[in-house]
């Protein structure tokens, strides 16, 4: 008998497609099923304890056997639903929340205002850049809005951060926590896959509750949202904007994806910011770091409305009025309407398939660390 296809690996991992097993889990439950097949949960932990540079690439073969899989329509699409699960953090946090209305996540908060449910990234040291747990708590925290009924819009936001340059200043998201990455503590699956199909796809698709996934229909329960970018958005933050329903901006802030200088993809902006701005300025920015600035012409390619720093309180609350103005059917519907028109979820499935293998080879290029080392003085900075 010959070694089992992926399809039968996927077939045996959840029960016949009757569980829902995250990415995260995934990659370790077929390393014990199948002996030799993928790195071991104690290899990718001895891994981390080295420096990027240093890594013998383990979790390449993880990004290879996600990418295989999720170019197989059946096993990837339901695994694309199975990571619009809530997660199991945000199900034992749900009572909590809808009776109290916050929930502190360390690197998150949510904060349900009105009708409002504010998540905001709280990474202070990092000037509000992602890494494993920054994105994990946030993943939780939408999780959180999206199953309070009494919320019926989510925000978006940065914290105040203690950095001298920003100190007292709101900060939206500084991107992947760069330093993070070059010590080699940023996780492919926990972080770069995970982001994408998780935190990311549910802000845009929300939650998948039911357990139909094979009819094509976008059953998912979801509200619209709003993000509200103060100082900058960069890298991953400025990823978060192609999903939100309605951008708001700081005067004087700015958006961009500097992947270049970083040498990853910038997540599924690849797909998503051509039909945006044009494929030419998505090549511009992608490729060579076109930066969006609200107070010129370009900003408004990217967000709907620029306001002072004191008037963005105000600003949110009358977005999130007029976004649900028409009832929360009503908004859920049309943003389904407009999704299913332009990345339905087979698009998704596909590009997620190249993105995990391409992901890995980036990650574990030697021009990444060159490019750490020259663009960001990685080497000199601490963890």
């Amino acid at each position: 008998m010959g070694a089992p296809s992926i399809e039968e690996i996927y077939d045996e991992l959840t029960a016949g497609y009757t569980k829902s097993v995250r990415v995260e889990q995934l990659v370790f439950a077929a390393a014990e099923s199948h002996q030799g097949l993928l790195p071991s949960r104690e290899e990718i932990a001895e891994e981390r304890t080295h420096k990027q540079s240093e890594k013998r690439g383990a979790e390449v073969r993880q990004g290879e056997f996600l990418g295989a899989l999720l170019a197989r329509v059946r096993p990837g699409t339901h695994l694309c639903h199975a990571m619009l699960r809530p997660r199991a953090e945000s199900l034992l946090l749900r009572e909590d929340f809808q009776s109290s209305g916050h929930a502190d996540l360390g690197l998150a908060t949510v904060n349900r205002v009105g009708d409002a449910g504010h998540v905001e990234l709280r990474n202070r040291r990092f000037l509000n850049a992602e890494d494993d747990a920054a994105t994990a708590a946030l993943e939780i925290g939408v999780d959180l809005v999206l199953m309070d009924p009494a919320c019926r819009v989510g925000v978006l936001r940065g914290s105040v951060v203690d950095h001298p340059r920003y100190a007292g200043r709101r900060v939206f998201n500084a991107g992947i926590n760069l330093t993070h990455l070059y010590h080699g503590q940023i996780s492919l699956v926990d972080f770069f896959i995970s982001r994408e199909m998780g935190l990311l796809g549910k802000i845009y698709r929300g939650l998948w509750l039911t357990d139909e996934w094979e009819n094509g229909l976008e059953e998912t329960a979801e509200k619209p949202w709003i993000a509200a970018v103060e100082s900058f958005a960069i890298g991953g933050g400025c990823q978060m904007l192609l999903v939100a329903d309605r951008v708001l901006a700081e005067k004087g802030s700015y958006f961009n994806l500097p992947a270049r200088r970083e040498g990853i993809i910038p997540g599924c902006a690849n797909l998503r910011l051509p039909r945006i701005v044009g494929d030419r300025v998505a090549r511009q920015a992608i490729m060579f770091e076109r930066a969006f600035h609200v107070d010129e012409a370009d900003g408004a390619l990217l967000c709907d409305e620029v306001h002072e720093a004191t008037a963005m309180d105000e600003a949110i609350a009358a977005n999130a009025a007029q976004l649900v103005s028409a009832g929360p059917v009503s908004a859920a519907s049309n943003r389904k309407a407009l999704r299913v028109g332009q990345e339905p979820i087979d698009v998704f499935r596909r590009y997620m398939a190249v993105y995990s293998r391409e992901q890995a080879a980036c990650a574990y290029s030697p021009a990444l660390i060159s490019n750490l080392e020259k663009n960001w003085n990685a080497a000199g900075r601490r963890l």
